[in-house]
């Protein structure tokens, strides 16, 4: 098998953003994000979580994928669908922390 990236996304969420609470726009955040599950050639593994109650987390939601490429990843972040979500990740996040690495 050949060397595949790995993209690894966290969320902190704003207590209240675009009319709801956090805990909303995390269930939201996580739904855009599990559309985006399949949308091009070259995503191995897809991954958004939320954070759960009364287990340790510094985050609210996390995404981890695997990419076959950076051209998948580059295909992926490029795409429509995904671009679309941009704007209501914006809105409701206090901080982002992305980490991508070859494995």
């Amino acid at each position: 098998m050949g060397i595949t990236l790995k993209h690894i996304v966290m969320w902190k969420l704003k207590e209240h953003a675009e009319g709801a609470d956090k805990s909303t726009n995390a269930l939201k955040l996580k739904a855009l994000l599990d559309s985006c599950a399949a949308l091009v050639p070259g995503i191995l593994q897809f991954n958004a979580v939320i954070a759960q109650d009364g287990l340790e987390a510094t985050c609210d939601v996390i995404l981890n994928a695997e990419f076959a490429s950076r051209e998948a990843l580059d295909a992926y972040q490029n795409h429509p669908t995904h671009v679309a979500i941009k704007p209501f990740v914006g809105a409701v996040r206090e901080a982002r922390q992305c980490f991508d690495y070859e494995s």
